[in-house]
């Protein structure tokens, strides 16, 4: 494949944007390449070469690049209206009152501009609802760009992730390993009169994937009851991608206090939004003390493009589509795994999918089908990762230098990291998936 023109593009880039990208997981060595358009399940770049998109702009693509007729129209009609108005527009009501309508722990939202604004805004409302300082979040978690959250360590041993945060950020956060009920009941035991709450993706879909065994969900709701503590579901990748239009929650049975939103919400435009019980999301100001606000929050575009895009996926045949392709790729991953590196682990659920290049021999007898789902009856259960931890150790040098780049080269676009999900759309075809398994025997 010829990159000149990509080469080029970042070459320029490096002068005015820090890194030549402005998100840092897009910095690939040695220079990224420059999407010049979308067309369905695919990209083209600025050399023209062709790839078979599964980063889908990191999850809000749910239907590609190509949007469905009422979904463009809808965008169109919004923009040629104004841009936006400073007050408040019917839009914003009916995506509100459809999240309400589908999500089990939604009675009330209030829109924001990201999904790092989202789970900001989540954690000062639960320290303002419950008068407590304290959050407890999964060790090697990612949510978001924010102070509270970008830490490292164990326990209440934590500190700072990256410069420019303040130590004392730090003290109020604790962190267990996700899958360890009983890292989580000591915490509560020591800490629980000032724990605010609990937040946690239902499934670990920024560091690899990882589904929750089975009770640890159950769990962390029976001891945030106790506490009185709030449970608070990052959904802003697992929201309207797993579970359907229930997101993870719905499928898995647990309802939290509060949930985040971002991405498909957005239907691909830039959004976040947090839901929950209308008594928690009314302390909210106006309504309530705790500060919130935002000049492009609830815009009309993005409502607009959110809107139909949740209406079209519950009118047709959104889900069972991506769904069943993804089955069919994690499917087939398995097979080839099974047969040419053992050690690794195929992860997802849904149209969510990846291989973790895990290390270890693994046990004799069947594994999971399609995809890891914490089975103690699978032969690879003790090498399948539970925690962020157990994907840190996976080969991750060997995916990113090695791995990602031979599969762009079989023109199959990954994200470029061993910890991001990848994603099935809606544009996606059986002869894609084939596609994809035969890159996957060629780069492993």
């Amino acid at each position: 494949m010829n990159h000149d023109q990509s080469r080029s593009l970042y070459d320029r880039a490096l002068s005015v944007l820090p890194g030549g990208v402005n998100s840092s997981v897009r910095a690939v060595r040695p220079y990224p390449f420059f999407v010049e358009r979308g067309d369905g399940g695919h990209v083209i770049d600025a050399d023209g070469n062709r790839y078979l998109d599964f980063v889908m702009g990191y999850g809000p693509l749910l239907f590609g690049h190509d949007l469905p007729e009422s979904v463009e129209a809808a965008v169109q009609q919004r923009a040629s209206e104004g841009p936006m108005y400073g007050a408040p527009t019917e839009v914003e009501v009916e995506l509100a009152e459809f999240l309400a309508r589908h999500v089990p722990s939604v009675e009330m939202v209030r829109f924001v501009n990201s999904g790092t604004e989202a789970t900001v805004s989540a954690v000062r409302l639960a320290r303002g609802y419950t008068g407590r300082d304290k959050i407890v979040i999964m060790e090697g978690s990612y949510h978001g760009a924010q102070e509270s959250t970008l830490v490292e360590g164990s326990g209440t041993d934590t500190a700072p992730s990256s410069p420019g945060i303040p130590a004392s950020f730090a003290d109020h956060t604790i962190t267990v390993p996700f899958n360890d009920e009983a890292a989580v009941q000591e915490v509560f035991e020591a800490h629980g009169e000032d724990i605010a709450a609990v937040l946690t993706e239902p499934i670990l879909g920024n560091h690899g994937i990882v589904h929750p065994v089975e009770g640890y969900l159950e769990t962390l709701r029976e001891v945030t009851d106790e506490y009185g503590s709030l449970l608070v579901f990052d959904e802003v990748i697992t929201g309207f991608r797993v579970g359907g239009l229930q997101c993870a929650q719905g499928k898995f049975g647990v309802t939290p206090d509060v949930t985040t939103f971002g991405k498909i919400v957005g239907g691909g435009f830039p959004v976040g939004a947090i839901g929950g019980r209308t008594e928690i999301i009314e302390e909210f100001t106006p309504s309530g003390d705790v500060f919130q606000s935002g000049t492009f929050s609830g815009h009309p575009v993005t409502m607009a493009a959110g809107l139909e895009t949740l209406r079209y996926a519950a009118k047709e045949d959104v889900y069972d589509h991506v769904n069943g392709l993804a089955e069919q790729l994690r499917a087939g991953l398995t097979d080839i795994v099974e047969d040419q590196a053992p050690e690794y682990t195929v992860v997802g659920t849904d149209s969510m999918f990846k291989v973790i290049f895990t290390r270890g021999r693994p046990g004799e007898g069947e594994r999971c089908e399609a995809g890891c789902r914490q089975n103690e009856g699978c032969s690879h259960f003790d090498q399948c990762p539970k925690t962020g931890a157990d994907v840190d150790d996976a080969d991750t040098e060997r995916w990113e230098r090695l791995f990602w780049p031979a599969m762009k080269d079989e023109g199959i676009f990954l994200t470029p990291n061993q910890f991001e999900s990848q994603f099935v759309c809606y544009a996606h075809t059986e002869s894609d998936i084939e596609e994809t398994l035969e890159a996957y025997k060629t780069a492993l």
